[in-house]
């Protein structure tokens, strides 16, 4: 879901609302994607350290919190590219790549060996109807039904924030990997 508000919406936003250029708005979003293929692979290797779900937890947190600075500093720019594209970089490019740099070896560790990759797919892709697929269109709404101020926007990213990180939570309190029985592949 936050993909979705960074990746896609922000930019509607701050070609709409804010004003700032198209290019300049798709260049903040692609200078993000740059730094997250450095911090994913950062946070990933954290999370082999202190655990997928405690990094997922407190990345999720984090980035839900983010949001309320990130949508201020783009609402209050005053049209200055460094500061959009800081907006977007920070809470994108570095604090969201701690929840996706854990995210796929957390869900792998969901599942059993037999059923891991049906069990991912399944997961992954039916919630991407609803968290990812609709977000734009749900901020659009929150948007309008703000007033054009983006804060039940933010309101919305901690909500799924606050969900993400106790589901995070529950699971860290489960079986550790570790001690889970050693999948192996079967024909």
């Amino acid at each position: 879901m936050f993909f979705n508000i960074f990746g896609v919406f922000s930019i509607n936003y701050l070609t709409s609302t804010i004003k700032i250029n198209r290019t300049e708005a798709l260049l903040g979003v692609m200078a993000a994607a740059v730094v997250m293929c450095f911090a994913i692979p950062f946070f990933g290797r954290m999370s082999d350290r202190l655990g997928r779900p405690r990094v997922y937890m407190w990345g999720s947190l984090i980035t839900a919190v983010s949001a309320f600075p990130g949508f201020w500093l783009m609402t209050h720019s005053g049209g200055n590219v460094l500061l959009v594209w800081l907006s977007i970089i920070i809470p994108f490019g570095i604090l969201y790549a701690s929840v996706y740099g854990p995210e796929a070896a957390l869900f792998c560790d969901l599942f059993d060996a037999k059923v891991r990759y049906t069990g991912i797919s399944f997961v992954y892709q039916f919630s991407g109807i609803f968290a990812s697929g609709i977000t734009p269109i749900i901020a659009t709404a929150l948007l309008k039904s703000g007033g054009g101020e983006p804060w039940q926007i933010c309101l919305y990213v901690l909500f799924a924030g606050v969900v993400s990180a106790v589901c995070a939570w529950m699971i860290g309190r489960g079986v550790s990997p570790a001690d889970a029985p050693a999948a192996v592949a079967s024909r």
